[in-house]
């Protein structure tokens, strides 16, 4: 079967963006660099063309390809997190150096890269069959800029903790 790998466009900050990706994730590695030749009229010999990395087991290319291209919010990289922690040091790491914080837990990267920090609990409760308790759990979510797990849990529970009886447990 094929293998689909995506590939990120870089004004000449390829292998600086993997290494900082790489940094954060764990599983995550410099695959391959490949360097400009020395008879390659459009690069300084040496230059670095493109960047094979790892980051969570997925593959990634970044590409040196110039300033024509920039990226968007149109595509974004979301992580599940397990827990609060995870979701702070990860939001903390990706917005460092010049990144950017954005609405319910998406940011931008010092790269201009999005993201989306997820804690692993959110879509379980959003997608819960109590349509009152996801709702206000959305509402919550809509306040927040990176995303407060104790915060989104005390929407979820609001009325719905007493109709649940004991707080639910996901998984």
């Amino acid at each position: 079967m094929s293998k689909i790998t995506p590939c990120l466009w870089f004004d000449g900050k390829a292998e600086e963006a993997a290494k900082f990706y790489v940094s954060l994730l764990p599983n995550s590695r410099i695959d391959k660099v490949m360097r400009s030749p020395a008879d390659n009229p459009s690069t300084p010999a040496g230059a670095v063309l493109t960047v094979e990395f790892t980051l969570a087991g997925q593959p990634f290319m970044g590409l040196n390809g110039g300033p024509e291209f920039h990226f968007t919010e149109a595509v974004s990289f979301t992580i599940e997190c397990e827990d609060q922690a995870e979701v702070d040091r990860l939001w903390e790491g990706l917005v460092q150096g010049g990144g950017s914080p954005g609405p319910c837990g998406w940011l931008k990267d010092r790269f201009g890269l999005s993201w989306q920090i997820v804690p692993r609990v959110l879509p379980q409760m959003m997608s819960d069959p109590n349509r009152e308790a996801a709702a206000r759990v959305m509402q919550a979510m809509m306040k927040m800029g990176k995303l407060d797990i104790a915060a989104l849990m005390r929407a979820y529970e609001g009325q719905a903790g007493e109709a649940y009886g004991a707080q639910p447990e996901f998984h």
